[in-house]
């Protein structure tokens, strides 16, 4: 296993701090100086990392789905059909690590502010794209032609309201327990099927 350079280190830390600022403060309402009292740092130094609060919010959102890659990728390892495929983009979309107030609370900002940060917009496209081909790739194998496009919106959408839920939620979330439940949703889904 190879060592963490020092500058990965602080870069993992004010991503963890600018997590925990927006979900206190609001994406447009936070400032580097928030941020940089969460991190226990200065404005200066996270100017030297990031370069500017949209180039922080950018990266921290990449970190955030690089979470989600690490995780579908996971599950994936273990699913060789193609129900449990489908099954593992769920599990990952409710990972332990992702799936907290915290990051729910800064996903949900993030994408509502994505149409006016094309950074934003672009890393929005490109992970709805990724997701939306993954259920495309196993509904193929497990539904007729004429259902998949609804049953793939259908648990997208679950799945974006959960997460919208969950950016209220006064107490931690259950993360088993919603891959649970997604995984029922999804049953119910395939199971309405002819």
């Amino acid at each position: 296993m190879s060592r963490k350079r020092i500058r990965d280190i602080r870069h993992d830390e004010l991503i963890a701090a600018t997590i925990t600022a927006v979900h206190k403060h609001g994406f447009t309402g936070v400032t580097m100086s928030e941020i940089a009292q969460e991190a226990g740092a200065t404005a200066a130094s996270i100017n030297y990392y990031f370069g500017s609060k949209e180039n922080l919010m950018e990266a921290t959102m990449r970190w955030v789905l690089q979470l989600l890659k690490d995780a579908t990728l996971a599950r994936y390892a273990n699913a060789h059909s193609p129900e449990q495929r489908l099954m593992a983009v769920l599990d990952a979309n409710f990972s332990d690590r992702l799936f907290t107030v915290e990051h729910c609370s800064v996903w949900v900002q993030f994408w509502s502010n994505a149409p006016y940060v094309p950074s934003l917009a672009r890393l929005h496209r490109i992970n709805r794209a990724r997701v939306t081909s993954h259920f495309r790739a196993e509904l193929r194998a497990l539904l007729p032609e004429d259902q998949r496009e609804t049953v793939r919106e259908a648990l997208q959408s679950y799945m974006d309201g959960v997460w919208l839920e969950a950016t209220q939620s006064a107490r931690p979330l259950d993360p088993a327990k919603t891959r649970a439940d997604a995984r029922r949703v999804a049953q119910l889904l395939l199971d309405a099927a002819p």
